[in-house]
């Protein structure tokens, strides 16, 4: 027998006989888009730049071309907006980690430390090293620093936030902690891209010292 247009379809069947509301469109439109942003890291961190095609992506999200077209017209703004997502779920993660490692100590020098190891822990997470394959491919592809460049200074904005919220008011009123923080974040993007050939644990840099003896003077902390 030849089914009725008109006739449920057995998804919409089920959702009806479990009670849940179907879907709207707005929400399948979006956990597509977070499906192939989830795929998109994932290559990007697997196969780098160069590896990470639409059609591997593709494949790992199990979606149609025309639907990934839709959601990312261009190769290039797929990866960006695939760093910027997994960026922003990783400081969220970041903000939360920090307050529960932070709570039961108190301001001074112990603090300090603590707070520069968190901070150096974040340049050894995907989302880092998915910016480095996006910075070093930008270097050559004038299209691809185009897409870049804007999301990056919101993301620039969005780590000093979340940088801010982990030194907190006492440290932030400090005359010299701007400074700190910049001197901070550069130096430890430095110091980690070794990192993507060397087999050494990050917990044991030797820049870790330096970053705390600075922190100390800067912020005129006595041990």
């Amino acid at each position: 027998m030849v089914q009725s247009d008109s006739a449920p379809t057995p998804s919409a069947r089920a959702t009806r006989a479990s009670g849940a509301a179907p879907r709207t469109r707005e929400e399948r439109t979006a956990d597509s888009r977070a499906l192939i942003l989830d795929a998109a890291v994932d290559c990007l961190i697997e196969h780098g730049y160069s590896g990470a095609s639409t059609l591997v992506i593709q494949a790992k999200a199990g979606v149609s071309r025309g639907r990934l077209l839709h959601h990312f017209p261009s190769r290039d703004g797929l990866l960006v907006a695939a760093a910027q997502h997994l960026a922003n779920t990783r400081l969220a993660r970041t903000r939360v980690h920090a307050e529960h490692k932070l709570a039961a100590e108190p301001e001074g020098p112990a603090r300090t430390d603590r707070r520069i190891e968190l901070l150096w822990e974040t340049f050894q997470e995907p989302h880092f090293w998915a910016a480095i394959e996006l910075w070093t491919a930008a270097r050559t592809n004038p299209a691809l620093g185009a897409a870049l460049r804007p999301e990056e200074r919101g993301l620039r904005a969005a780590i000093r936030e979340v940088t801010d919220g982990i030194w907190g008011p006492v440290v932030r009123s400090h005359p010299n902690y701007e400074l700190l923080r910049e001197l901070l974040f550069t130096s430890m993007r430095g110091a980690a891209m070794p990192y993507a050939f060397e087999d050494r644990s990050p917990a044991t840099d030797p820049h870790l010292a330096l970053w705390k003896d600075l922190a100390h003077r800067l912020l005129d902390e006595t041990s």
